[in-house]
């Protein structure tokens, strides 16, 4: 299962957390780095499906 919410991450890093966390503070941290730029919402989204 992490592997299909890794995937979902490479293609969009908030839908990889949001599959993980749900609509906690995690993805909303998600959605602002992602705004940032794209590497820094996949780092973090890899890290927190890495983490739990």
């Amino acid at each position: 299962m992490d592997l299909i919410r890794i995937i979902f991450s490479v293609l969009i890093p908030p839908l990889g957390v949001f599959l993980q966390v749900g609509l906690g503070a995690q993805f909303w941290i998600n959605i602002i780095l992602t705004l940032l730029g794209y590497i820094p919402g996949l780092i973090h989204a890899v890290y927190i499906i890495g983490k739990r």
